[in-house]
This record gives C-alpha cells, sequence and structure tokens, in this order.
C-alpha cells in the first residue's frame, strides 16, 4: 500500500508523548514505553483505524526515537489494526519493541505477520500477559512478556518466568513503584523492570554530605548566590577534573564557532558569561553527580528544568528560578539524600525551597500548579495536563510542544549519542 498523510497540513496535531522507562537489574535503562496522545483532532484520528495508525507513526516521526528514547528501544502500543497494516515499515526495526495487547486475536494474520515482524528485525512484546494467556501461540516471536505485577500474584508471575523466560525472551515487570517491588519482582524471575522505583532516594538515613558529593554541593550553592563570585567557582571547577573537561569540550565544540581554542576554567567562564556559566554549571554538576546512577535521571532532570523554564515564561512566578526548579526536583534521588538537606544548603528562593520540599509532604505553594504541570506531563496524565493549563491559561497544544521542546534539547545537551546498553 502507499503510505500518505492523512491530515491536511494546517490540521496537524501536536502530538502529546510521555515515556516510562524500562532498566535492568543493575538500573541501566534499556528502552522506554511511549504513551501517545494528539493535542487536538484526537476523536477524529481515533475514528478511523488506518487513520489511527497513520497518526501514531507520524507522531513518532516527528520528534524521532532518537530524540524520544534518548538512542534506547522504544516500546509502541500495537492496535490490530496497525499491527496488520504497513505502517510499521516507516519505524526502524532494530530501534522500535511492538507492543501487542491482550484484546489482540492470534489467527493466522496475526501470526504470520509478527512472524515476518521478527524477520524483519522488530522486537515483539506480549504485553499485560497473564496466566493461560491466550497469546501462547506468539511466544516463539516475542523477545518481551510484560506482566502487571500489581495484577498478578508473586507465585503465579513465578511460573510464567520459570516456563518462558530465557536469553530470547525477558520477563519485564510493570508497575514497579517502589524498591520493595523491585526485589520482589527479581525473586520472581524478571529481569527489566518497568516504572519510577529507582526515583526512589535510597540511604535517607544519612545525617551529612558524602565528601565525593560534598564539592558539588558548594559549586550549586555558588552558582546560587545573589552575587556571584567567580574565584570561588573557578576553584571548585579546577579541582573536579570531569567538570573541568565537560567545560572546556563544550566551549571548545565546533558548534559555538569559537576562532581560537579554550584552554582555561578563567577564559571558558568569561567567554560564557555569567548567566550562560551559571546555567551551565548547574546542567553539568547534575549531570557529573548522577553519573554512578541510571541515565534517566540526569535526563529526567534536565527534561524538567528546560520545561519549567519554558513555562515560565508564560506564567508569573516571582523571582524563583523555575529552570533551577526543575533541575532539583530529583536531586535527593541523585545524590540519595533527603531534599532537605541538600537545599539548605543552597542559596535559593525561599518559595522554591518550600516547594521543592512541599513536593515530598504535599503541601502546596504558589509554585505549585507549574510543578503539578510538570509531573502531570511527564507521566501521561493528560486531563490533569489540560485541567492545570486551563488555570494557568496554557493550550494543551502549547504545553506538548513546550515538552517536545525540552526533550530535544535534553537530548542535545547529553550528547544525542549513548553506549551500547543491554536489551
Amino acid at each position: 500500500m502507499t503510505v500518505k498523510a492523512q491530515l491536511a497540513p494546517t490540521e496537524k496535531p501536536i502530538p502529546c508523548i510521555a515515556r516510562q522507562p524500562i532498566l535492568t537489574p543493575e538500573e541501566n535503562v534499556i528502552g522506554y514505553e511511549l504513551f501517545l496522545r494528539e493535542s487536538q483532532l484526537q476523536n477524529r484520528a481515533r475514528s478511523d483505524p488506518e487513520q489511527e495508525a497513520a497518526a501514531t507513526i507520524d507522531m513518532l516521526n516527528l520528534l524521532g526515537l532518537g530524540i524520544l528514547c534518548d538512542g534506547r528501544l522504544a516500546f509502541i502500543n500495537c492496535t490490530h489494526n496497525m499491527l496488520l497494516s504497513d505502517y510499521l515499515a516507516l519505524l526502524p526495526p532494530s530501534n522500535v519493541v511492538v507492543e501487542l495487547q491482550e484484546n489482540i486475536p492470534t489467527d493466522e494474520k496475526v501470526i504470520l505477520k509478527c512472524k515476518a515482524l521478527k524477520q524483519a528485525g522488530y522486537s515483539i512484546a506480549l504485553d499485560h500477559f497473564m496466566p493461560g494467556d491466550r497469546r501462547e501461540a506468539l511466544i516463539p516471536y516475542a523477545r518481551f512478556i510484560k506482566i502487571d505485577i500489581t495484577q498478578v500474584p508473586g507465585a503465579e508471575c513465578a511460573l510464567v518466568s520459570q516456563r518462558y523466560a530465557n536469553e530470547n525472551c525477558r520477563m519485564v515487570a510493570r508497575k514497579v513503584e517502589t524498591r520493595e517491588q523491585f526485589l520482589q519482582a527479581a525473586k520472581h524471575g524478571f529481569t527489566r523492570f518497568q516504572g519510577y522505583f529507582f526515583r526512589q532516594p535510597e540511604n535517607l538515613q544519612t545525617r551529612q554530605i558524602p565528601a565525593n558529593q560534598a564539592t558539588y554541593v558548594r559549586l550549586l550553592s555558588a552558582v546560587s548566590k545573589p552575587e556571584i563570585d567567580f574565584a570561588e567557582i573557578e576553584e571548585l571547577v579546577k579541582h573536579e577534573p570531569s567538570l573541568c573537561y565537560r567545560l572546556l569540550r563544550y566551549l571548545n565544540s565546533p558548534l559555538l564557532g569559537l576562532s581560537a581554542p579554550v584552554t582555561s576554567v578563567r577564559n571558558a567562564l568569561s567567554l560564557l558569561g555569567e548567566h550562560e556559566s551559571v546555567r551551565w554549571i548547574r546542567m553539568a554538576t547534575t549531570s557529573v553527580m548522577g553519573q554512578e546512577k541510571t541515565s534517566d535521571l540526569v535526563l529526567a532532570s534536565l527534561v524538567r528544568a528546560r520545561f519549567c523554564e519554558l513555562i515560565g515564561a508564560r506564567v508569573k512566578h516571582g523571582d524563583a528560578d523555575l529552570f533551577f526548579m526543575g533541575m532539583l526536583s530529583l536531586i535527593d534521588s541523585v545524590l540519595s539524600l533527603p531534599i532537605g538537606m541538600v537545599i539548605n544548603n543552597l542559596s535559593i528562593d525561599d518559595e522554591l525551597k518550600r516547594q521543592l520540599l512541599g513536593a515530598r509532604t504535599g503541601k502546596k505553594t504558589s509554585l505549585s500548579p507549574i510543578y503539578d504541570l510538570m509531573l502531570a506531563q511527564e507521566g501521561g496524565d493528560w486531563v490533569r495536563v489540560a485541567h492545570l493549563g486551563k488555570q494557568m491559561n496554557l493550550s494543551l497544544a502549547f504545553v506538548a510542544e513546550t515538552s517536545n521542546t525540552a526533550m530535544r534539547w535534553a537530548h542535545e545537551v547529553t550528547g544525542g549519542a549513548r553506549a551500547e546498553q543491554p536489551h
């Protein structure tokens, strides 16, 4: 069949996209499940099966899977009609996992299509798998079997794992939101884990900042003061080789087009200027602090920071630095320290401090609508996104485009190219 656009250019919707990471036992991200919705015309797109498939592919190609999934696998929900169409051929097979839902029949057409997809290099996941699942005939073609651990008892999960799991077919535990669930799922034979359990800070009993992180916290504090002391910043950066290297590499990038190479920290800070130096140091410091954590923590921090900054251009927020708010929103997980211990060492706006603490206790502040919108967009809670957006006079299309822009920016900032990860 000939694949062509189904929507007129003037009606092209802006995609609302959320993603949820899937990790190994070592907490390396292997891919993201994508949750898609159009900001407009969604009813029209969903009324016609072929148009639904075209709209989904258009949405994925608009941003690019490399940006959406940070160079890792893209787990894409696939309807029966989309599976049997030719639209999947528009997506790169090595980067795509086709997720088949529980209502997809296992007739001859579906079996032949799964066989063809596997031969073409696509991966297949059987989502919402249950004991005695009628999709058992598709097991030979499946690379992943996904089970909702909140719906299937642990003992039954273990039996499914014993029966089907091998090097060619990985068991994925869905809705893993706590570390206790993560550990239990691992005991039951799961080797891949989907959810936000890794964002729960560990070892929060500590009463002081570890020596290996203290310099980074001091650096964040130095660039948060009302009066910036660049001599102090220079000394701190010079004593952290990884930060120094990142700064010089950034400034010597061909993208900046500087006429002469930058060879010193002082020269680098001078060329950047105060605003960009502060911005860069915050990003780079967070990145270095999180280098031993799962990559999604740093990436999500950057996306959140840019998203809040862009939203701030349209919403009143006082003197609070919204970029910093997004950046610090996961700092307790990055450092494995209580959020209070971290921000009490920083010279930041009082309202921003109250918001970061209130996000853990449920207390609301004047910044809560922006913070809550950030979380709702990230989690794909489109009803809440629309509600909060309306409160702040922001259209769903604007919020969606802002999120997409933030993801593109974060991908560029982190370099785009990713090290090979286990699948």
